[in-house]
C-alpha cells in the first residue's frame, strides 16, 4: 500500500498485510515550512521519474476520515519487492506461529530503577535528497563499551531508553507505549518513540536493526501528528493524550517466525501489519541480541541552543501517571517462541537535564518506565 493526500510514501522492505488508519489532531501552524516553489525543472523531472517508479497502480483508493488517501496495490506489485535481496522471494501465505504466553513468579520479577501529485512533490522535497526520502535519519555509531546500546548523541541524536543485556538470543519483544503529540521546534527534527531489536557489531560497522513505534517528523510527513511507523515503512496516524486521568497507548509486538523465519508485527491484540523477509538481514537472520524500548529525538542545535523539541509528553519521567509518557509491560520472546515479562533492564538518558528516564516494577504493568523531557529549560541551555 502506499498513502496520499499529501503522505505518499515509499514502502520497503516491510511486506504490508493490513493496514488501517486513525487520526487525531492538526498540523502545527507554528512550524517553518520551506517555500518550495523555486525548484529546477530538471529536478522536477528527477522526482517525477522516481515517483513513477515507485508508485504502482492501485487496485483500490481509500480515504481516511482525516483526508489521508490510500492507494492498495496488489500484493504481488509492492515496492518492497522492488528491494534487490527480495526478487525472488515468495511472500509468506499462512500467519506466522504467534508468541505463546509464558507465565512467570512475581517473586522472579526484578527492575533495575537507574536512571495529490503536486503534494507528492513537496513530500519528496522536504527530503534532502531522493535517496533520503521516506527514510529514517540513521544515527553514526561511535566507540563504547560492548554491552552499549546501539544510541549516539554526537550527531544530534539523543535518548532515554531501557535496554537488555547484549548476551541473550531474542526472539522478540512487546511492550504497550503510552501516545503524545509533542512539540517539534524546527521541521529537520523529530520526536520519536518506539521498540528496537538489534543484533550485530555495537559499533555500528555491521549491525542489523528492526524499529517500530510512534513518530511525529515534519519533514517525513508535513504535518506534526503522530504516526505508526517501522524503520522503512511510514504510515498512520494515531490518536494521543491530553493531561487527563484516562491515557491512549499502542502494543506493538514483533516476533520471529520460527518456521520461515520472517520478522512480523502486530498492532494491539490481533492486528498482524505485516513482516520484514528474512533475505534483508545478516546477524537479524538469527536471533536478535539486545532489545531497546523508549524515546529518541534529533537536536539540531539550530539557534546555538539545545533543541524545544519534546520526547514523550514533554515532561520528565517523576511527573508520573497523567503527564509524563510511558513504556508498559516489557516482554520478550525467547527461543520457544514463548513471550515472558522482561526482569531486569537497565536505563540509559545522555542528558538528564533535558530528558530522562527512571523504571519500576508493579503487578499490573510488569516491568515498565516513564521517561520524556521538555528539551531546552534553564538546566538543558
Amino acid at each position: 500500500m502506499r498513502f496520499v493526500g499529501g503522505k505518499r510514501w515509499f514502502l520497503a522492505p516491510l511486506l504490508l498485510a493490513l493496514v488501517f488508519v486513525q487520526s487525531f489532531g492538526t498540523a502545527d501552524s507554528s512550524l517553518n515550512y520551506t517555500n518550495y516553489r523555486q525548484v529546477s525543472s530538471m529536478r522536477l523531472e528527477r522526482i517525477q521519474r522516481h515517483l513513477d517508479k515507485i508508485n504502482k497502480p492501485p487496485v483500490m483508493t481509500i480515504e481516511s476520515p482525516d483526508g489521508d488517501i490510500i492507494d492498495c496495490v496488489h500484493k504481488r506489485k509492492q515496492p518492497a519487492l522492488d528491494h534487490p535481496l527480495l526478487r525472488n522471494h515468495k511472500i509468506q501465505r499462512g500467519p506466522p506461529e504467534r508468541p505463546r504466553v509464558k507465565m512467570v513468579k512475581e517473586d522472579d520479577h526484578r527492575a533495575n530503577k537507574s536512571g495529490a501529485d503536486d503534494e507528492v512533490v513537496h513530500d519528496v522535497l522536504r527530503s534532502k535528497s531522493l535517496f533520503d526520502f521516506g527514510k529514517k535519519k540513521a544515527s553514526v555509531s561511535l566507540a563504547r563499551r560492548k554491552d552499549a546500546p546501539d544510541v549516539v548523541s554526537a550527531n544530534g541524536h539523543e535518548h532515554a531508553i531501557a535496554y537488555t543485556g547484549s548476551s541473550q538470543e531474542v526472539y522478540g519483544a512487546k511492550a504497550t507505549i503510552n501516545v503524545w503529540d509533542p512539540s517539534i521546534q524546527v521541521v529537520n527534527e523529530f520526536s520519536l518513540s518506539q521498540i528496537w531489536l538489534l543484533s550485530g557489531s555495537f559499533d555500528g560497522s555491521d549491525l542489523n536493526s528492526i524499529e517500530a513505534g510512534w513518530q511525529v517528523s515534519p519533514e517525513l510527513y508535513g504535518d506534526s501528528r503522530p504516526r505508526l511507523f517501522t524503520y522503512w515503512t511510514l504510515s498512520n496516524a494515531i490518536p494521543t493524550n491530553q493531561e487527563v486521568s484516562n491515557q491512549y497507548d499502542i502494543s506493538i509486538l514483533i516476533w520471529k517466525d520460527p518456521k520461515l523465519g520472517n520478522w512480523w508485527m502486530s498492532f494491539g491484540d490481533n492486528t498482524l501489519v505485516g513482516y520484514w523477509p528474512a533475505e534483508l538481514f545478516t546477524h537479524l537472520a538469527d536471533h536478535a541480541t539486545m532489545v531497546e524500548w523508549g524515546g529518541e529525538v534529533v537536536n539540531s542545535r539550530a539557534s546555538g541552543e539545545h533543541t524545544s523539541t519534546q520526547m514523550g509528553s514533554g515532561h520528565f519521567a517523576e511527573d508520573g501517571f497523567g503527564k509524563a509518557s510511558y513504556f508498559r509491560n516489557l516482554e520478550i520472546v525467547d527461543s520457544d517462541n514463548s513471550l515472558s515479562s522482561v526482569q531486569t533492564i537497565s536505563a540509559l538518558a545522555e542528558n538528564t537535564n533535558c530528558y530522562n528516564i527512571k523504571s519500576s516494577y508493579n503487578n499490573e504493568w510488569g516491568t515498565h518506565f516513564y521517561y520524556g523531557g521538555p528539551g531546552r529549560n534553564p538546566q538543558c541551555p
